[in-house]
């Protein structure tokens, strides 16, 4: 993980959008259990990791990390084509 901060910490362009994107991942009350830190749900850490890489020990590589919040930063609604979101 230190890889993944490095890479973020070099590009200030990213550092917002990386704030955002931890506390969206955040499991549920994330205050209130150990790490006491806005981590991942581990169960969703390991679904992502599971499909990306096919294998839910895996940890995510600095450069998928950075090409994910640049993808964040351009998308900040999730959503590629702009389309009205469907309820």
């Amino acid at each position: 993980m230190a890889r993944v901060a490095l890479a973020v910490l070099w590009r200030p362009g990213l550092w917002r959008v990386a704030i955002r994107q931890v506390f969206r991942m955040a499991g549920r009350r994330w205050w209130r259990h150990r790490p006491f830190l806005p981590v991942p749900a581990p169960a969703y850490a390991r679904f992502r990791a599971t499909t990306q890489y096919g294998d839910p020990e895996a940890s995510p590589t600095a450069g998928d990390v950075v090409t994910w919040l640049e993808w964040a930063r351009r998308f900040p609604d999730g959503d590629p084509a702009g389309l009205p979101p469907v309820h």
